[in-house]
């Protein structure tokens, strides 16, 4: 592995003298540098003679008879740094791939598309999938062959990328017939396979069947849910707040509050610097995969202002304050728009910007408050953390806590925290991913309008408005259509179905916490866009490319997530919310047609699928319509907000706004402010309460109880 090497990379030329360059990139490139992807662009020195996915790519290999040699990551991914130095470095390597096949990288994070469908190739063909993914195929892209992440030579069972790469060329050459029959089959099937079925409505049954599986599957010593390795899943979270608010159910809170106060406490968080890590490689979240991610500390924060708001726990809103400071401190541009993601390696070594030795703690802070950190967050001489390699404990820690700090020891850590962070600063930092991707913003938008709403801190409204903003400005052409991402000042690629669906969340957020309607005009604008160019208008359901994009073997359409939500999921959730917030019926239409166009694969395995329950939880009711009207409904708007009412829309009438939010949602003409004061118009299921002035009334017929202390 290359962190015993120090593996730094030299810096890439400018932007000027990279126009100067040969189209092929010249000796010391190949056509890789001409990218804006930092993950492509870690690769432009590769003897590997990369080309970027394009149709000239693929005219080549058809003029010299030629597969394509597919490798898909990420700037983040671990195992895929160590196959670059292993093989995509090596002349050797270099030498077979280019004689053989034409080489094709892919950022995974900009071709979503791309890995969708050959990631279910591959996870067809192996029984397992992950990245690096290195998939072979035929110039009409059809696969013949996939896996993941190849050593150079084989080793322990594990074939090399000589020996594979080599067996390919020669089937290719001797068995032409027979593999391009096997690729075209494999498509076939593909394409069985991602089709949709539609089935029925789907009644409240599917939620209890879905607790039932968390409730069996969940870890009552450290929260979380199976063994190892542990991922933090926010949707899960998400929808069992929601079992809670909607069933009384107690022991789905406990869930909720024990694994975010285990990864609050455990090494999945970064202790000195704020932000969560991707994974923990163990239950009980001490050792992460220390990559942080844009879109975990989004959906994390969401998790942490929603129990926070449940509970009226104090530290649940500090830890949400905690990553938000880390958000906008290392991962926002100076435009507004969020950074992608941090890697887990520096210098060649995975964590070694994150762990501690104890003496080095003492160096910093002195013998006396060196002592209390160190007893404090469970450091030892010999080190927590295990070479991943050997397992040998490295003599440096990942800091942790076993238990909650008291309000004086808390305030201590704090002075010390600092000092270890300005500490930490002068190390060499782990490459940052700074381009900025159209979907992961929208979930980040989301989150600080959210913050904004429940803590009421206008620093976290002026973010999310920014950041909104940027995506109105840089992140959309001049027919109203998304790019998918924005680098040094250029906006690119066509955007997918979670971009529009994730900005149409984001915009959402951002007109609840600021009511300027144009956010929701844009919002319903994009809509619009989703509903004419990626609607499927045979089995329904969003394809995940527009009808003018690029075609590949199959046009992906899926419901299932993983880490990042699926468009599908959150597009249920969006055209709820626009039905009740505008009152147009073709949305909650449209809402019907896409829940049944998923509902057999939701019925039988509910609980893969918590963000489209969490949303559903909305789509089935009960819900409420709030609209507060008059020019002093700060402190009616504050306390609906303050409270967890998931299935809610609140709009603000004043009489700035009121032609605009007419236009937009008709209904609210007529609701006028009584007697010159901030009123209160609450409907649930579409059924209208008497409007009222009271902030008492109001909160008793949302339903609203208060809190224990």
């Amino acid at each position: 592995m290359f962190a015993e090497e120090g593996h730094v990379r030299k810096p890439l030329p400018s932007p000027e003298e990279i126009s100067k360059l040969p189209a092929d990139g010249g000796e010391e490139f190949n056509r890789l540098i001409f990218e804006k992807s930092p993950y492509l662009l870690q690769h432009a020195r590769n003897p590997v003679d990369w080309w970027p996915w394009s149709e000239e790519a693929f005219a080549r290999a058809k003029e010299e008879d030629k597969p394509i040699f597919l490798s898909v990551g990420y700037t983040t991914c671990h195992w895929c740094h160590v196959m670059e130095h292993e093989s995509f470095e090596d002349e050797e390597v270099a030498e077979i791939i280019n004689e053989r096949f034409i080489p094709v990288k892919v950022d995974r994070e900009e071709r979503p598309d791309i890995d969708e469908v050959y990631m279910q190739i591959t996870q067809a063909i192996t029984g397992g999938g992950g990245w690096p993914m290195t998939v072979v195929m035929t110039p009409e892209k059809h696969a013949f062959f996939a896996g993941t992440y190849f050593p150079k030579e084989s080793v322990a069972g594990r074939p090399g990328i000589k020996k594979v790469a080599t067996e390919l060329h020669n089937a290719w050459v001797e068995r032409r017939q027979e593999v391009e029959e096997t690729a075209v089959s494999i498509s076939e099937q593909l394409g069985q396979i991602m089709e949709s079925s539609p089935g029925g409505d789907l009644d409240g049954g599917i939620f209890d069947v879905a607790y039932s599986h968390f409730a069996t599957t969940y870890d009552p010593v450290k929260g979380g849910f199976g063994s190892s390795p542990k991922f933090p899943v926010p949707p899960n979270l998400m929808f069992l707040l929601r079992f809670h608010h909607r069933t009384g159910n107690g022991e789905a809170l406990e869930m909720v509050e024990k694994t975010l106060t285990e990864m609050r406490r455990g090494g999945i968080y970064d202790h000195v610097g704020f932000g969560i890590h991707r994974y923990a490689t163990d239950k009980d979240w001490l050792v992460p995969h220390f990559e942080k991610m844009l879109y975990d500390q989004a959906l994390v924060t969401i998790a942490f202002l929603e129990a926070y708001q449940v509970t009226g726990k104090e530290r649940y809103a500090r830890t949400a304050r905690e990553i938000l400071t880390y958000v906008l401190r290392d991962m926002t541009s100076e435009e507004g728009g969020f950074y992608s993601a941090e890697d887990a390696d520096s210098e060649g070594e995975e964590g070694k910007f994150y762990v501690w030795s104890t003496a080095e703690v003492k160096e910093v802070l002195g013998e006396e408050d060196g002592e209390f950190f160190i007893e404090t967050f469970h450091l030892t001489d010999e080190g927590n953390f295990l070479e991943e390699a050997t397992r040998e404990k490295t003599g440096t820690n990942i800091p942790h806590l076993k238990e909650e700090l008291l309000d004086d020891a808390a305030e201590r850590v704090e002075v010390l925290r600092k000092k270890l962070f300005e500490h930490r600063e002068k190390r060499i930092h782990p490459q940052k991913d700074d381009k900025i991707l159209t979907d992961w913003n929208g979930l980040m938008i989301a989150a600080f309008a959210r913050a904004a709403q429940v803590l009421g801190e206008e620093e976290y409204k002026v973010a999310a408005k920014k950041a909104a903003d940027f995506t109105l400005d840089k992140l959309t052409d001049e027919s109203g259509r998304l790019h998918k991402r924005y680098r040094q000042g250029e906006a690119g690629l066509a955007a997918h179905l979670e971009d529009y669906a994730f900005v149409i969340w984001g915009l959402l957020d951002v007109y609840e916490a600021t009511f300027e309607v144009k956010y929701l005009e844009k919002a319903i604008e994009y809509q619009k866009i989703l509903d004419e160019q990626f609607w499927d208008e045979e089995t329904g359901g969003y394809y995940t490319v527009a009808d003018d994009g690029e075609k590949l073997i199959v046009r992906a359409k899926k419901l299932y997530g993983g880490a990042i939500p699926s468009g599908n999921a959150v597009s249920i959730g969006n055209l709820v919310r626009l039905h009740r917030m505008t009152g147009t019926p073709e949305y909650a239409t449209r809402g019907d047609e896409l829940v049944r166009a998923f509902s057999t694969e939701i019925g039988e395995r509910p609980a893969i699928y918590s963000m489209t329950l969490t949303w559903l939880t909305f789509h089935m009711g009960p819900s409420y319509e709030i609209v507060i009207s008059g020019e002093s409904g700060e402190g009616m708007i504050d306390a609906v907000q303050e409270e967890f009412i998931p299935n809610k829309v609140l709009l603000h009438r004043s009489e700035e706004n009121a032609a605009a939010l007419t236009k937009v949602a008709p209904y609210t003409e007529t609701q006028t402010s009584l007697d010159g004061k901030a009123t209160a118009y609450v409907c649930q299921n579409f059924a209208c309460q008497v409007p009222t002035t009271s902030i008492d009334e109001m909160l008793k017929s949302l339903g609203v109880s208060k809190k224990e202390e």
